[in-house]
């Protein structure tokens, strides 16, 4: 037993700036020659983006490889070492993305919480603004004429044209980096009918004329902002798993030289050097024990907790904690070559392929976005035509057009509808983290679920302590009281549960990757793994063993969470195939497949064979929902369809989860997938509204029948 426990082109949000001062590229040369660069790309905001990035920068000599990232807003470039940082950065400007070389650790949450508040400093100037506005619009709609009328007309003019140069640059710049480039997306007609109807209305102002639409060109403004915070506050929440794999490097290792320990940093650490590792101590590289025994705590490689015995020649990953014994180990693997990165490079790509998701309004808007400038653009020139050149009628009519179609819902539908779900969820105990999560939640066809501390606890409990005779019990809970092995504190919880007195024992000591021992009127006590402590030979259960007296056996089971049953039972239901997937036995997990009725498992699965089997299910066509809590599961957390992560698990897996299950309660997960697909459905449904009032509203707007001003209060009312 052990000692000590472990520590435990679309309608896009508006991009964050770019991170301040300039920071070194991570560069590797690889066994092709080629190095891996990162850029930020702080433009990027859909799937079209991304594509377009990709194609563009493999155009460049050298470049072997781009992956990019949408909600890290990052590329890895893998190129040529005589590829600079500076024609990469170069390429991606002439596509219309700026991009900055930075390192591939650095996190951007900081800059989503950012982007988010200029959101919304933007909404509320454009909301007070487009009130009074309104306001001063009333005195024209009653009748004021002349004099009184452009004097209200100027002070519209005064609040609104400020305004809009200030709230609508989000949609400007998106606009304007697309059109330098040659390419549409939905905020160039956006833009344009933003201007146009401030311009037109100024126009009208400067002529005395009856009509200016300001009150106009802020409605547009502000509902548009609010979709685009709504959805910005929805994608701030994601962040990469991979960096909080930082968290378990350190940053300084323990060498030896002869009989000296010496502290150095690890990235000085080469292949061949002894490290000491201290009890408590993670292991700062990849190696091989060369002298001394303990027991690791490997929880984020296998997923389980129960410690593992370590001896000579026994290998050991960066980021496992040495929990009892002094060990020196030989380096086999540095930097970038170890585990624990090769882990962070995995899940890292598996993000990037969910990236590439196209969520209902991308695919609306990748028909919607030309259709909106080609009718306005007939109604301009038919309009001229009709006239015989009246320009000022012309653009008028080109203006309603573009303000009537304005895709208020497709800026407003998803984000809107995925908001009040999102808050639906909440208050049952699901924290909804991606913007695309309840699309993808309700196309979900297969479900794969990890064991230890999803569908069970992850705690040890003495199975049948009531049943065991209380000396026996008693005096285990004096020995283990000596250790804080997940073990000894489920014996000695069990005892103190049944109220029972500890017998004392003396001389506790602890023999690391075995047990502990000590003296009980005056005989040797023992409680550990039946090998040492009786003599068993090939039998690795938990025994108390005292001189003279049979061994007593403990067994121990790991209770499931609340709501299990019930969760696969909603799965079935809804035709869903279900696996199990853990690092621990056949034993362990057959036995609770079975209770569970779950006909397909698999045991003994380290993290890329987890991440593997996702990979293969989705090349298959299934759309998989991964619900998993350790370390081990990150990989396939974010190589999933749609993922889940418990609010008990570590950070990195709630990090590469697209939902947290904050409640205990398994069967709230159930509850999400209804809310999910009924999410989509109206989502839909609001589309299939926008098509019908558009097929109204369009024609009327064509024929001249609709002013700026009456297109907007249109818009405003879908």
């Amino acid at each position: 037993m052990s000692a000590t426990e472990a520590p435990a082109a679309a309608i896009c949000p508006v991009c964050p700036p770019m991170p301040e001062g300039p920071v070194a590229p991570r560069v590797k040369v690889d066994k092709d020659g080629t190095t891996a660069m990162h850029l930020s790309l702080p433009t990027i905001h859909c799937a079209a983006c991304i594509s377009a990035v990709e194609r563009g920068l493999l155009r460049v000599d050298g470049v072997a490889e781009v992956r990019v990232n949408l909600t890290r807003k990052r590329a890895v470039v893998r190129a040529l070492p005589n590829v600079s940082a500076d024609t990469l950065v170069a390429a991606a400007a002439a596509l219309g993305y700026e991009a900055q070389v930075l390192d591939g650790a650095t996190l951007s949450a900081a800059n989503s919480d950012r982007a988010a508040r200029d959101l919304a400093m933007r909404l509320g100037v454009a909301g007070f603004s487009m009130m009074n506005v309104m306001l001063l619009s009333v005195a024209v709609w009653s009748g004021a004429a002349d004099a009184t009328r452009d004097l209200f007309h100027w002070l519209s003019a005064a609040i609104a044209l400020p305004t809009v140069a200030f709230s609508a640059q989000p949609f400007f710049k998106s606009g304007w980096s697309a059109l330098r480039v040659a390419r549409l997306n939905m905020d160039v007609p956006i833009s344009l009918a933003i201007l146009l109807a401030a311009l037109m209305s100024l126009y009208e102002t400067l002529m005395s004329g009856s009509h200016a639409y300001f009150d106009a060109a802020l409605s547009l403004t502000f509902f548009l902002l609010a979709g685009r915070y709504l959805d910005q506050k929805m994608r701030s929440t994601a962040r990469s798993a991979a960096a909080e794999l930082a968290a378990l490097e350190v940053p300084t290792a323990l060498r030896m030289t002869g009989d000296v320990a010496e502290t150095v940093p690890v990235k000085e650490v080469a292949v061949g050097d002894i490290l000491l590792v201290q009890p408590g101590a993670r292991v700062p590289v990849d190696g091989t024990v060369t002298e001394g025994a303990t027991e690791i705590d490997r929880a984020f490689l296998t997923g389980e907790t129960d410690p593992v015995a370590i001896a000579t020649g026994n290998p050991v990953h960066a980021g496992e904690v040495n929990l009892t014994g002094v060990i020196r180990m030989s380096a086999t693997a540095v930097g970038e070559d170890t585990f624990l990165h090769g882990l962070s490079d995995l899940i890292a790509n598996a993000e990037a392929a969910k990236s590439r998701y196209n969520s209902l309004a991308d695919r609306a808007a990748q028909i919607y976005a030309p259709l909106v400038h080609l009718l306005a653009l007939l109604a301009f020139g038919g309009w001229l035509w009709v006239t015989g050149g009246d320009v000022r009628f012309a653009l008028n009519i080109a203006v309603a057009v573009l303000i009537i179609t304005c895709p208020c819902a497709l800026g407003l539908a998803v984000p809107a509808v995925s908001t009040v779900a999102s808050g639906r969820l909440y208050r049952s105990g699901i924290l909804v983290k991606h913007p695309s999560a309840l699309e993808r939640l309700a196309e979900v066809d297969e479900v794969i679920l990890d064991k230890t501390g999803t569908l069970t606890r992850g705690v040890p409990t003495l199975a049948g302590a009531n049943d065991l005779p209380a000396h026996p019990l008693a005096l285990a809970a004096a020995v283990a009281s000596g250790s804080a092995h997940p073990r000894s504190r489920a014996i000695v919880a069990a005892a103190g549960e049944r109220g029972l007195v500890l017998p004392k024992v003396t001389d506790l000591q602890e023999v690391p990757g075995f047990g502990v021992e000590g003296k009980f009127d005056g005989r040797r006590v023992r409680l550990g793994r039946a090998a040492w402590a009786a003599g068993a030979t090939g039998d690795t259960g938990t025994v108390l063993a005292v001189d003279g007296a049979a061994p007593v056996a403990f067994a121990f089971e790991d209770t499931l969470r609340p709501g299990a049953q019930a969760m696969i039972d909603s799965f079935r239901a809804r035709g869903l195939s279900v696996t199990l997937l853990s690092g621990d036995t056949e034993a362990a997990v057959s036995r609770l497949a079975g209770d569970l009725g779950i006909a397909s498992y698999r045991a003994a699965m380290l993290p890329d064979e987890k991440a593997g089997f996702v990979a293969d299910r989705t090349k298959a066509g299934a759309k998989v929902l991964m619900v998993g809590d350790g370390l081990n599961d990150t990989a396939a957390l974010a190589g999933a369809h749609v993922s889940m992560a418990p609010g008990s698990a570590l950070e990195a897996a709630r990090v590469a989860a697209d939902l947290v299950l904050l409640s205990s309660d398994l069967s709230r997960v159930g509850t999400a997938l209804i809310t999910a697909v009924s999410a989509r459905r109206r989502i839909l449904e609001n589309f299939a509204v926008a098509a019908i009032y558009n097929m109204i509203a369009v024609p009327i707007a064509l024929l001249g029948f609709a002013t700026p001003l009456a297109a907007a209060i249109a818009m405003s009312t879908r």
